[in-house]
C-alpha cells in the first residue's frame, strides 16, 4: 500500500515537472499527518524553483486523490499526506510486502560445538537467527535454518585427552556411570577445561592432544565406529547432540539441518588444494594460506603444516556445501563480532573462485552477552555464562517479582530483551528488568495481548472486520498504528534488523493504552466499531510476537 502511494506521488511529480523521481513516504508525527514527502526540496534545483513552491503545486494536486484527503505544506517545502478513512482500513489489513517471494535463503546460525557447553551468545544467536530466519519467511523467502559445529578439531582432542584420563583409557564401559544428561553435559564441559588447561601448561600432554586430534580425523576417513577409541568419540557426540536438541526445544528453536564440521572438511581440503594450484591460495612455511593484504585484509591458514584443515578450510566447505544443497540466493551467517575479519578472510578467498557465492552470503555479527555487572567470560577458563544460566536467571527473577513459575513470560522476557537491541554492540542482561510488566519488556507486550483478548471475551460477541466509518480521533490514531504493521516488518527484513519489530510493537501496545484510557470498548454505542479495532490490534500484536519467536498467551 505505501509503494502504491509512493508511486501515486511520482506520478504527480511527473505530470506537474516532468521529472521522473524516487518518491519515500516517511512516517510524521501523527499531528502532522500520515505521511510526509520531501520531494520538493529534492526537485528545487532541477526544476529551478523555491522548493515551498513546488510543494505547494504538488499538495494542490494531491489532495483529494484517491487515497488522501488531504495534502499541506509544512516547513522549507515538506509535504504533508492525511489518507482518507478508507485507505487507512486498507493499510490495516495490508501484508508484508513479499519482496523475497521465489527466493531461496539459508539462514546459518546457533554453530555449537560439540564436547563444549552452550554458552550465553549461543543463546543469543539462536533468538537473533530465528527471528531473522521468521522476517524472511515473512516477506516471502523460502528459508533453510541450518546449524554448523566443530566436532573435529583441536578442541576435540582437548576433550578426548580428558576423557581418556577420566575413564583410565580407551574404555567405553566408563562411561556407563553417567546417567541424566545434565550429568553428562557437565562431565564434557569439566573434560574440555581440564584438556585446555593440560594443553597450555603441560608439554607431554599438549603433544598427546595433537596426536587425538590427529586420530578423530582418522575415525572420519575410516568410518570408524568400532574401535574402543571411535565408541567412546560418537557416544560422547551423541550426549552434546542430545543437549542440544533438549536445548533447543526450551527455546523453541528448530533446524532443517546439522552440518558438523567432519561433514564438509574434505570437501573444503580438496576445493583450497584445487585453488592452491590455480594460485589462489599458496603455500608458507608448510601450510596453506591466503593472503589478504592486498584486499586490506589479512592473512589466514587453511591447511596448517600438519595437513589438517582449518576453520577457514572447513568453512570453505561448508559454503560449497550449502550451495549443493540448496542452490540459495542469499546466506546468512551470523556469528560474534570477533568472527568479522576472520569471515571477511574467507569470503574474499572464495570470491576469487566462486564471486557469485560470495557475493551472495551475508555475514551478520552481534556482542557479548553479559549479566548485569558481569565481565567477560571464556569457555576455556571455565568461567563461562552458560545459556542455561540466562535463562534461569530470567526465571528466578519472574518467580520472585510474580510468585509464580511460567515459562512463557520468561521466553518473552530473554528473547524481548535481546532483541529490542540492535544487533552488533554487546548485551547486558538485567534478568528483573526483562521481567517487569511496567516497561519495554516482552512480559509488557505478553501481558498487553492477553488484556485485549480479554476485553474481546468480554464482549461476549466475534469481533468482525473493520468497517469505513467515521473515526474519533483516538480510534483514528490507533487504526493509524496498526497499519504501520506491514512497513514495519519490510523495514526489519531488509536490514536483517528484529529490534524494528519490537520497537513498533511497544508503541503499538502503547497506543492501544492511551485509546483504552480513554474510550470505553464493551457498553459503548460504538462497540462493534471498537471491538473490531481492539481484534485488529490484538492480531497484529500475537504476529509480531510471533514473528520474535515470543508466546502470545490469552491470560497472564
Amino acid at each position: 500500500m505505501k509503494q502504491e502511494l509512493e508511486t501515486a506521488v511520482a506520478a504527480a511529480v511527473k505530470e506537474l515537472f516532468a521529472t521522473d523521481v524516487a518518491v519515500e513516504l516517511t512516517r510524521p508525527d501523527v499531528q502532522f499527518g500520515d505521511y510526509a514527502t520531501n520531494v520538493a526540496l529534492q526537485l528545487a534545483k532541477s526544476v529551478g524553483k523555491n522548493p515551498r513552491e513546488i510543494a505547494e503545486v504538488l499538495a494542490e494536486k494531491l489532495s483529494g486523490s484517491a487515497s488522501i484527503a488531504t495534502a499541506s505544506v509544512a516547513g522549507p517545502g515538506f509535504v504533508n499526506l492525511m489518507l482518507n478513512n478508507e485507505t487507512l482500513v486498507k493499510l490495516a489489513e495490508s501484508k508484508p510486502a513479499q519482496t523475497l517471494a521465489g527466493k531461496t535463503v539459508v539462514a546459518e546460525y546457533s554453530d555449537p560445538n560439540p564436547f563444549k557447553v552452550l554458552h550465553a551468545g549461543h543463546l543469543y544467536t539462536s533468538i537473533v537467527g530465528d527471528a531473522i530466519a521468521n522476517l524472511l519467511e515473512a516477506t516471502g523467502a523460502k528459508v533453510h535454518r541450518v546449524n554448523f559445529g566443530g566436532d573435529v578439531g583441536l578442541h576435540v582432542g582437548k576433550t578426548m585427552w580428558a576423557i581418556l584420563q577420566d575413564l583410565g583409557g580407551e574404555s567405553p564401559a566408563g562411561l556407563e556411570k553417567y546417567h541424566s544428561l545434565e550429568e553428562r553435559v557437565t562431565w564434557l564441559s569439566q573434560c574440555y577445561i581440564t584438556g585446555n588447561n593440560a594443553y597450555d601448561d603441560d608439554p607431554e600432554a599438549k603433544a598427546a592432544i595433537v596426536t587425538l586430534n590427529k586420530r578423530v580425523y582418522q575415525l572420519h576417513t575410516d568410518n570408524d565406529h568400532d574401535s574402543p577409541f571411535a565408541q567412546i568419540y560418537w557416544q560422547t557426540r551423541q550426549w552434546s547432540y542430545d543437549y542440544f536438541d533438549s536445548f533447543y526445544a526450551r527455546i523453541g528453536s528448530h533446524f532443517e539441518k546439522y552440518y558438523p564440521e567432519s561433514a564438509v572438511a574434505e570437501l573444503g581440503l580438496q576445493t583450497v588444494r584445487e585453488q592452491l594450484n590455480k594460485g589462489v591460495f599458496e603455500t608458507s612455511d608448510g601450510a596453506v594460506v591466503f593472503k589478504g593484504e592486498p584486499y586490506g585484509l589479512h592473512t589466514r591458514v587453511f591447511i596448517n603444516s600438519e595437513g589438517i584443515p582449518t576453520y577457514e578450510a572447513k568453512d570453505t566447505g561448508l559454503i560449497m556445501q550449502k550451495w549443493e544443497d540448496y542452490h540459495f540466493d542469499k546466506s546468512v551467517v551470523i556469528t560474534a563480532n570477533e568472527q568479522e575479519q576472520y569471515m571477511a578472510v574467507v569470503l574474499k578467498a572464495i570470491e576469487q573462485f566462486k564471486p557469485e557465492l560470495a557475493k551472495a552470503s551475508v555475514h551478520l555479527t552481534h556482542g557479548m552477552v553479559k549479566l548485569t555487572g558481569g565481565e567477560k567470560m571464556s569457555s576455556r577458563k571455565g568461567n563461562i555464562l552458560r545459556a542455561t544460566d540466562v535463562l534461569d536467571a530470567a526465571a528466578m527473577a519472574n518467580k520472585e517479582a510474580t510468585k509464580q513459575e511460567n515459562d512463557q513470560a520468561v521466553l518473552g522476557a530473554v528473547k524481548y530483551a535481546f532483541l529490542k537491541q540492535r544487533t552488533g554492540g554487546d548485551i547486558i542482561y538485567d534478568p528483573a528488568e526483562s521481567v517487569s510488566i511496567l516497561g519495554n519488556s516482552g512480559p509488557y507486550l505478553q501481558y498487553a495481548h492477553a488484556r485485549a483478548r480479554s476485553i474481546l471475551a468480554k464482549s461476549g460477541e466475534v469481533a468482525q472486520a473493520i468497517e469505513v466509518a467515521e473515526f474519533e480521533a483516538d480510534e483514528r490514531g490507533l487504526l493509524r498504528k496498526i497499519g504501520e504493521y506491514a512497513e514495519a516488518i519490510d523495514k526489519a527484513a531488509q536490514e536483517l534488523m528484529p529490534h524494528h519489530i519490537c520497537t513498533y510493537l511497544y508503541e503499538l501496545a502503547q497506543e492501544f493504552n492511551r485509546f483504552y484510557e480513554h474510550n470505553r470498548v464493551v457498553g459503548d454505542d460504538r462497540q462493534k466499531l471498537r471491538l473490531s479495532l481492539v481484534a485488529a490490534y490484538a492480531n497484529v500484536l500475537q504476529a509480531g510476537l510471533k514473528l520474535l519467536g515470543i508466546p502470545a498467551p490469552d491470560k497472564m
